[in-house]
């Protein structure tokens, strides 16, 4: 007994160390051979005695002997096609199942070496679907989508460190030049150097803080404190902040203030996205051109806009004004100083709020505009 016990504990781990495949295959025989026993015990009790009955009703006298024979023949023939057909029966269950379980298994497997590819940082890594229902087809669709959120996901952050390096090796080169000048005694240390010096360490100091505000906006870090405004409030603060920059630089700055509504919102956070939004605009028009900001109402939503008549987008690039980094004209933007990540922390900013941003142009030269919409509040 002790032998069969530890006999059977052996085919149990053997069992648990293979795979689905073998699993599904012993788990269907036992099945099937537990349904044969059950037949045969039901076939071997039962059918004799209704066999019986059935001769005592049809009433034909028959000799002890031939009664005997009779039903030792019926139970013969019945164990005998009852077996045939069991047998039969589940080689052919058995087949389908190893069929079917491999079908299985091969999806699996592939599943698991797409898994490791991504481990390993193949994000290229793709799962057909294995046309076994709906299950596997979902499985396969949420693996593929998984394995496109994560190349995307690194390829972004390959693109960020390398634009990353180039934004702060220019700063930090004009750093490096000026205090190698003082050093050499080619330079003074004099006001004009120092006010070089003051902003490229500004600029290095405003691309950290650019970094880090997107950062815990677009991993819900933010800490965002709303309350009910009204929306022209929002404008006409951001118009206020910004009326001195614009001045400056000889470009109008208008408004059109036509919403009534009011906004659930944290004031400082979309203040800060409209400041990005004005400061966008100004880089972006010349002398003389005008920007525009309109509150209107749009249906259940306030429409929040910056337009200008400056730059313009081309239409390959309006997809990807709000990536980190990203510029239309790189050499253009940095020599306007821009961090190329403010329109990231507007859109960054307007999600957390569960609001919209979009930008459209009709085309290079032709200015550019940026909507946010937001819920009105009730």
């Amino acid at each position: 007994m002790s032998s069969e016990r530890a006999g059977a504990r052996r085919g149990l781990r053997l069992l648990a160390g293979s795979g689905l495949a073998a699993r599904l295959l012993v788990a269907q025989a036992l099945v099937l051979v537990a349904g044969a026993v059950t037949t045969w015990i039901v076939a071997t009790v039962v059918g004799p005695a209704l066999f019986h009955d059935h001769l005592d009703q049809a009433g034909i006298e028959h000799t002890e002997t031939e009664t005997r024979h009779i039903e030792a023949a019926f139970n013969s023939a019945l164990l005998i096609s009852i077996a045939l057909a069991l047998l039969a029966a589940m080689a052919a269950a058995l087949a389908v199942t190893w069929y079917f379980t491999r079908r299985v298994q091969r999806s699996i497997d592939t599943v698991a070496e797409a898994a490791i590819g991504i481990a390993a940082g193949k994000y290229h890594a793709r799962v057909p679907d294995p046309e076994l229902g709906t299950e596997f087809a979902t499985l396969a669709t949420t693996y593929n989508q998984l394995a496109e959120r994560l190349e995307h996901t690194e390829d972004t952050r390959r693109r960020m460190l390398s634009d990353l390096a180039h934004e702060m090796r220019t700063p930090l080169a004009t750093v490096n030049a000026h205090l190698e000048g003082i050093e050499d005694g080619i330079r003074e240390a004099d006001a004009s150097t120092l006010e070089i010096i003051r902003n490229s360490t500004t600029r290095l100091r405003r691309l950290a803080e650019d970094i880090g505000a997107v950062s815990r906006a677009e991993e819900g870090r933010l800490r965002i404190e709303p309350r009910v405004v009204p929306a022209r409030v929002l404008v006409s603060t951001a118009v206020k902040s910004a009326q001195d920059r614009f001045d400056a630089r000889g470009v109008g700055l208008h408004v059109h203030a036509d919403s009534g509504r009011r906004v659930l919102v944290d004031p400082d956070r979309l203040g800060q996205v409209l400041t990005n939004l004005l400061d966008n605009a100004l880089r972006h028009t010349p002398p003389n051109g005008t920007v525009t900001v309109s509150c209107t109402d749009s249906g259940p939503a306030v429409e929040l806009t910056v337009a200008d008549t400056g730059d313009g987008i081309a239409a390959e690039h309006l997809d990807r004004v709000f990536d980190r980094f990203y510029r239309v004209d790189a050499a253009r933007d940095r020599v306007h100083g821009g961090s190329g990540i403010g329109l990231s922390i507007a859109k960054a900013l307007v999600e957390a709020h569960d609001g919209t941003i979009a930008a459209a142009s009709p085309g290079p030269g032709r200015g550019s505009t940026f909507t946010v919409r937001l819920a009105a509040s009730s």
